[in-house]
């Protein structure tokens, strides 16, 4: 009904045009690990999340964000999911960018509630061809010179099976939690992180003029950690972003999409 309703991604098109999917922002942060955590030389992350390639998201705006990974030049490039609305076929609109985007320590993602609501199963035979590797409650261990540190998945809260200490059995001494949405902090199970990346909340997609967020997504700590980053007690660094894409209707207000750019120290 939505992809009806949106005639197949045309309103869209008129949206971005018009300038209603914002304006794409780099955000910057920085994490210092603890003095007893030791790095060979800063490790630059990318984050990106909540895509939601089909009828309610213009395909320029992928343009926009892979040309400006490319610029920004990270070791690592991580993925929040939503990938795609209404149909896993529109995953298409990423694939040929994110293959050619090679950042040396790897590409991993984890899937979101609206890819669950899809074939996840074709979104992760895309994925794995364009070398992004889909982590559902597993870990990946960095290359050299940054095998210290993993990359823990964590599976939608609560459209998949989140399982935190499957997720980071084994891992390193550092380490990255992914997850789509902030909620899955009420899902550690004790598992500790040194930073954390979420998406889901879209900063709202349609905010106060001071960003406070009208709506937000399902999930009970949207609201509380919406957008920014937040120092988690008993634990790491969460930086939560606003996505790239819309979500239901295309039209983001008060919260421009948003590449993250995190330098771990």
């Amino acid at each position: 009904m939505l992809d009806t309703v949106l005639l197949g991604g045309l309103v869209a098109k008129w949206s971005y045009r018009c300038g209603l999917h914002g304006r794409l922002q780099v955000t910057r942060h920085e994490v210092a690990l603890p003095e007893d955590k030791r790095l060979p030389r800063p490790l630059t992350i990318a984050f990106a999340s909540d895509f939601h390639a089909g009828p309610t998201t213009h395909p320029a705006i992928f343009s926009d964000l892979f040309d400006h990974i490319e610029a920004a030049q990270p070791d690592i490039l991580l993925l929040g999911g939503d990938f795609v609305s209404c149909k896993s076929a529109y995953v298409a609109a990423l694939a040929q960018r994110l293959s050619r985007c090679k950042p040396p320590a790897g590409k991993y993602a984890v899937f979101g509630n609206h890819d669950l609501w899809t074939d996840d199963r074709h979104l992760r035979h895309v994925l794995d061809a364009a070398g992004v590797e889909v982590l559902v409650n597993q870990n990946a261990t960095l290359p050299f010179p940054f095998e210290s540190v993993s990359v823990g998945g964590l599976d939608d809260p609560w459209t998949g099976r989140a399982d935190a200490s499957t997720a980071f059995q084994g891992a390193a001494e550092i380490r990255i939690l992914l997850m789509h949405a902030p909620d899955g902090l009420y899902l550690l199970e004790g598992e500790k992180f040194d930073v954390g990346f979420a998406g889901h909340t879209h900063g709202g997609q349609i905010a106060l003029a001071d960003g406070t967020p009208i709506v937000v997504p399902h999930g009970p700590l949207c609201r509380k950690y919406c957008h920014g980053k937040f120092q988690i007690e008993e634990n790491g660094s969460l930086v939560v972003s606003r996505g790239i894409g819309c979500s239901t209707l295309p039209v983001r207000i008060n919260a421009d999409p948003e590449l993250v750019i995190c330098t771990l120290r």
